[in-house]
């Protein structure tokens, strides 16, 4: 093994510091470091059982935990005797703490600083992951991870060119936008450039560059320079991930969101009509406190009305310190139980939307070895290798394969 085994759990942004992380301790075979979760209690859940597994793997290895949960509740990790020291969201971003012997966990609320980290994410020399962004300034009551992140910080949009700029001459022909807030971006900066302006420069200042994603938006604060780029584009991929959380206006307002249902059904609907072959994801949570079946229906239906196709649904789980812990709670089973309605929901369209590509031509990134990888619409492909006669699809997601004739290789758009 070379260098740090990395273990992680939960969003894009956290996977992107991990590969952070790996180049920073390159020289530590004997480290194991854990990128843990606090989105919700089920993933600081898992954050314990993977340590306990690492250990029981690796029992001579340094276990390093680091991440949200530490920074929200770094007593939870700290009575852990498989432990070897804890980092807090800034700290596992500094190359000296992984030289130091230590456990720094320091107030997150403190910092004003981010850097864009140079990363190759899922995909070995395929899809880079640049964050641009870090923290939130928003109070959703159901969230903790202002508390793990801080408050809301933008990289300069020429060091996010610069870098982008050095990971295409490195061969990555796919470029993910990440961060915690990423449509906050830029209000903290000299100028307050918005996230348009950002993706409209990144697009000018790397003509190279064949694709371009953002990761999870929020949909109210899509602004017109943004939506012309999203809608007009063709290097911007077509496929958006969006925060939307729930279809019912009473459960908004008691989350604190910023929008309405309407808006969200008006912003997809904005968006389909300007390019139709646009994909739709959402975060959607189910069993809020005080949601009654009309208010979960309400939400099943955005399903539909939003025409959402890749699914981001997880029952509520109370967070301490936020407001909804204090809300009167919907039963656990309830609260599964709607999950699984708006999963499937979910899949229905998800299959639907798949079938209707059947015959149809894609522009795919390969990801994998296994011939594996996405079409600009993030659908799933799977490639059969014609020129050597065998499938490399690992786990194929429609029944058809699509078929080429060349022999193809990771970072190959085919």
């Amino acid at each position: 093994m070379s260098g740090p085994e990395l273990i992680t759990l939960g969003c894009r942004l956290n996977f992107a510091e991990s590969e952070a992380m790996r180049a920073m301790a390159a020289d530590r075979d004997d480290l194991v470091i854990v990128n843990s979760c606090a989105v919700t209690a089920e993933a600081v859940r898992k954050t314990r059982q993977q340590i306990r597994k690492a250990k029981r793997a690796r029992p001579n290895a340094e276990i390093v935990v680091t991440g949200c949960a530490v920074q929200t509740e770094p007593e939870t990790f700290a009575d852990m005797p498989e432990v070897s020291r804890l980092l807090g969201n800034r700290e596992k971003m500094l190359p000296e703490s992984f030289a130091s012997d230590r456990s720094f966990v320091s107030d997150i609320m403190a910092v004003r600083e981010t850097a864009p980290h140079l990363v190759t994410g899922f995909s070995d020399r395929a899809r880079a992951f640049v964050e641009v962004q870090n923290g939130c300034d928003h109070r959703c009551t159901f969230c903790v991870i202002p508390y793990g992140r801080g408050n809301s910080r933008s990289v300069p949009a020429g060091l996010v060119v610069e870098r982008i700029n050095a990971l295409v001459d490195d061969g990555f022909q796919e470029i993910v936008l990440t961060g915690v807030d990423v449509t906050s971006y830029g209000p903290d900066l000299p100028g307050s450039p918005s996230l348009g302006l950002l993706v409209e420069r990144i697009l000018n200042g790397v003509p190279a560059l064949p694709r371009l994603r953002l990761s999870s938006l929020d949909s109210i604060e899509i602004d017109e320079r943004l939506f012309d780029i999203i809608t007009g584009e063709p290097r911007f991929m077509p496929h958006l991930h969006l925060s939307l959380q729930a279809g019912d206006d009473m459960i908004l307002k008691r989350m604190k969101r910023r929008h309405s249902r309407a808006q969200s059904v008006e912003m997809v609907a904005r968006l389909k009509a300007k390019r139709p072959e646009i994909a739709i994801g959402a975060d959607i949570i189910a069993g809020f406190p005080t949601e009654t079946d009309a208010m979960a229906a309400n939400t099943l239906a955005l399903i539909d009305d939003c025409q959402i196709v890749y699914g981001h649904i997880f029952p509520y789980s109370a967070r301490r310190g936020t407001p909804a812990a204090k809300m009167p709670q919907v039963p656990v089973p309830l609260r599964k139980e709607r999950a699984q309605r708006l999963r499937d929901a979910a899949a229905r369209r998800k299959a639907a939307f798949l079938e209707s590509l059947v015959g149809t031509r894609q522009q795919v990134l390969i990801e994998r070895n296994d011939g594996r990888g996405h079409a600009e619409n993030f659908a799933e492909v799977a490639i059969r290798d014609l020129s050597r006669d065998r499938d490399m699809t690992g786990r194929i997601v429609q029944a058809d394969i699509a078929e080429i004739k060349d022999g193809i290789l990771i970072g190959d758009i085919a």
